[in-house]
């Protein structure tokens, strides 16, 4: 029975997404976002049942990128399309929650958001065929980009700075993100892992270092931390991979 175990984990990351898409595709983004933070938890903890009961298998890690298109990819692009909807629409109460109008070009600059789920589904066929991906990854993680995408309607609801909600709700930056997290997560940018194969801190000193900048990030700045720690994971990976080259 301990086999199944692992792919009843992932069915729960399924769940969690599936409920996360009805949340956000009636704005409900605050739980949409905590439906993903649920179902990214339960991504961590499927590959760790499946290695720590040793029954690894080839149906896992389709069921696994399964499960992460819905959570990290179609999510994200719900989120984005209709944050790109409060831009055009003057805000996250202008309509009194009606849907937004789909007239002329600014109707439909919102299905500009699912580029992010079609990078995602990209990103998620490419690992699935590339057998070098394992203790690191070749661009961003489709969970971590879905924390980013997700960290923007939580920093509207609480962070309570009109200059920080002027610029999430700026059609331009959420184009501009919406680009930038399609190419972050088919980069050609080796990533590091958070897997740990020993727990010394000489052979994981970037991991421990990033858990606890992180920390310190979450603690202070709340949700405004998570696009931090993303460019941190980026910019420590890249030092990283530069040390490792010039040794």
């Amino acid at each position: 029975m301990k086999k199944y175990i692992p792919n009843l984990i992932t069915l729960l990351n399924v769940l969690c997404g599936c409920v996360a898409t009805v949340f956000a595709v009636s704005n409900q983004l605050e739980m949409a976002a905590l439906f993903v933070f649920l179902g990214i938890f339960f991504d961590f903890f499927d590959g760790l049942a499946a290695r720590v009961l040793n029954v690894q298998s080839e149906l896992g890690v389709q069921l696994d990128s399964l499960a992460d298109m819905i959570t990290s990819g179609l999510v994200p692009g719900i989120v984005m399309f209709q944050l790109l909807g409060m831009s055009t629409s003057g805000g996250w109460n202008a309509s009194d929650g009606a849907i937004f109008s789909f007239e002329g070009i600014s109707g439909l600059l919102p299905f500009l958001g699912f580029l992010i789920t079609l990078g995602s589904a990209y990103r998620l066929a490419k690992f699935n065929i590339d057998e070098n991906q394992v203790s690191s990854f070749v661009g961003l993680p489709t969970p971590a980009n879905a924390l980013l995408i997700l960290s923007l309607p939580l920093i509207l609801l609480y962070q309570n700075n009109d200059a920080l909600n002027g610029i999430i709700l700026n059609e331009w930056f959420l184009i501009f993100m919406t680009v930038l997290s399609t190419y972050l997560l088919n980069a050609n940018i080796e990533l590091f892992a958070l897997k740990f194969k020993t727990w010394n801190f000489k052979d994981n000193a970037v991991r421990y270092i990033f858990l606890i900048v992180s920390a310190v990030l979450l603690l202070t700045l709340k949700f405004l931390a998570v696009p931090f720690i993303i460019v941190f994971y980026v910019v420590a990976s890249l030092l990283s991979n530069l040390g490792t080259s010039k040794s």
